[in-house]
């Protein structure tokens, strides 16, 4: 059997969650990686370098210079007929592209898998993670989208891919066109690939609050994040969410600053490795999940916190 995994990249470089895609393919056989966009040679050259795939399928052209779902879904069916498997990191990207590309196929998607029983059975959380499903697709063609954080990375470097180009695909109906993106920038870790997370809920009040969180993250290295109740009340970008409709994260340390911890929430973050939780409530179900908690006004224990990492160096 063999599969493809449409690597997503973005900044000119390969996002760590297509490398935990290859990760999770590799169980499935040989393992093609598809590398789309224009002006590419770097991405190219990054693709073939990781372990695990034998062969990179690159689209290079005008066309496919910012991922729309309909040439990308067009591109990747036009491909499908020498794989069993079609696989996607479960970004932005991945998200929009593989529903279009299994109804174009007339098969059932597969989403957000967190592991591979055999090359037809896979498991994927359901009811805001507090269930786990085991599926198994009789379809022809698994399209699948893969939850980064519940599968290793496959290495940066060491592969030896072959390059192989291949052309555009039939015309895609043109129902969108790129207008523009407005992303933030940031010197920090990327928030789904982050070791360390600190994330701000509603409890920080305001979005100059967050700015409380700076000192822990440059301390420790780590990104930022938000609950859904803070980013829905303009703390902070739509891009620091964490949560079932935002990032899904899994650091070696997780701490909630203001969290109450709703469902939703725990759903993106709860198999952090270690969760630690600063709030004022006792009762906040953020707790019950959390290896360590601290039942405090953050005001005063996120300054104390910040403190004592800086005496500690």
């Amino acid at each position: 059997m063999t599969a493809l995994v449409l690597l997503d990249h973005a900044d000119g470089h390969i996002v760590q969650a297509s490398r935990s895609a290859v990760a999770a393919a590799s169980s499935l056989g040989e393992v093609h990686g598809l590398v789309v966009g224009h002006d590419i040679d770097a991405i190219t050259k990054a693709a073939s370098a990781i372990p695990g795939l034998s062969t990179v399928l690159v689209a290079d052209g005008e066309l496919y210079a910012r991922p729309l779902a309909e040439p990308l879904a067009a591109l990747i069916v036009s491909l499908a007929g020498r794989y069993d498997h079609l696989l996607a990191p479960a970004t932005a990207t991945g998200k929009n592209v593989m529903p279009r590309v299994a109804a174009l196929l007339d098969v059932q998607p597969i989403s957000e898998i967190i592991a591979v029983v055999d090359a037809e059975t896979f498991v994927r959380p359901i009811y805001a993670g507090n269930a786990l499903a085991t599926v198994r697709s009789s379809d022809a063609k698994k399209v699948i989208t893969v939850r980064a954080a519940n599968f290793d990375p496959a290495p940066a470097e060491g592969g030896t891919a072959a390059i192989e180009a291949v052309g555009e695909a039939p015309q895609a109906p043109a129902v969108s066109r790129f207008v523009s993106a407005e992303l933030s920038k940031s010197e920090r870790p990327e928030l789904a690939s982050a070791r360390v997370v600190i994330s701000g809920g509603r409890g920080m009040q305001n979005g100059e609050n967050f700015k409380l969180l700076d000192p822990i993250a440059d301390s420790l290295g780590a990104a930022i994040g938000a609950s859904r109740a803070a980013v829905d009340a303009g703390f902070v970008p739509n891009d620091y969410q964490v949560g079932q409709t935002g990032k899904i994260v899994a650091p070696d340390l997780y701490v909630a600053i203001g969290i109450s911890g709703a469902i939703q929430h725990l759903a993106g973050m709860k198999d952090s490795k270690v969760i630690v939780a600063i709030n004022k409530d006792a009762d906040a179900p953020i707790f019950q999940v959390a290896d360590y908690g601290l039942v405090a006004d953050l005001f005063t224990a996120v300054p104390d916190l910040a403190a004592e990492l800086q005496k500690a160096g």
